[in-house]
């Protein structure tokens, strides 16, 4: 009969000692969840860095009785902060390269090669435009500036970001063009929309 009591008596010491074991064990994580959130609005779409420059000056040149070119860059910076992804595009229009009373032909001024691109930030700062316009390209000139036509465009979902492109501008210079103390000038317009 002890022996009986001493047994249940180890029994019961086990079991409040593994019910000690578990109380002290650490409680199970508790799951959760954060649903978090941004709004985004659209900005505008501009050139921005002073860009195009007001003033371009091609090289002086010496007349030499053939045809020749001369060439000048200008950059333009362009921020698509629309987030449309709709695409944007450069046009221009131009009045002609005159000298009191003598002028260059209309169609002097040209781009003959697509312009460079690339991103104001990097690694990551922009999606490059890929543009749809096909070179050489003719700047229009008349002595009432015709329609623009487009330099330089971004096709939809390009073109998002800051960017800068360089065009290069080749002007033709016939051989019978008659020389001038005085520059032959021109003024370019140019304009920037959204779309390609």
């Amino acid at each position: 009969m002890r022996a009986q009591a001493q047994r249940s008596r180890l029994r019961l010491l086990g079991a409040l000692a593994l019910a000690g074991a578990a109380s002290a064990l650490p409680a199970a994580a508790q799951g959760a969840a954060t649903t978090a959130s941004v709004t985004l609005h659209s900005g505008s779409l501009a050139f921005v860095n002073t860009t195009p420059a007001t003033t371009l000056s091609f090289p002086a040149t010496t007349l030499n009785g053939t045809n020749q070119t001369v060439s000048a860059a200008l950059v333009f910076d362009v921020a698509d902060a629309t987030g449309s992804g709709a695409g944007w595009n450069v046009s221009a229009t131009s009045t002609p390269f005159t000298s009191g009373s003598h002028s260059l032909p209309d169609t002097a001024t040209t781009i003959q090669s697509a312009p460079s691109i690339l991103c104001d930030i990097l690694p990551i700062g922009c999606t490059l435009a890929s543009t749809l316009i096909a070179y050489p390209y003719t700047l229009p000139a008349a002595a009432v500036p015709p329609s623009a036509t487009p330099i330089f465009d971004a096709a939809v979902g390009t073109g998002l970001g800051d960017q800068s492109f360089t065009t290069i501008w080749t002007l033709a210079i016939p051989a019978n063009t008659i020389a001038s103390a005085t520059p032959y000038s021109s003024t370019w317009t140019f304009s920037l929309g959204s779309g390609p």
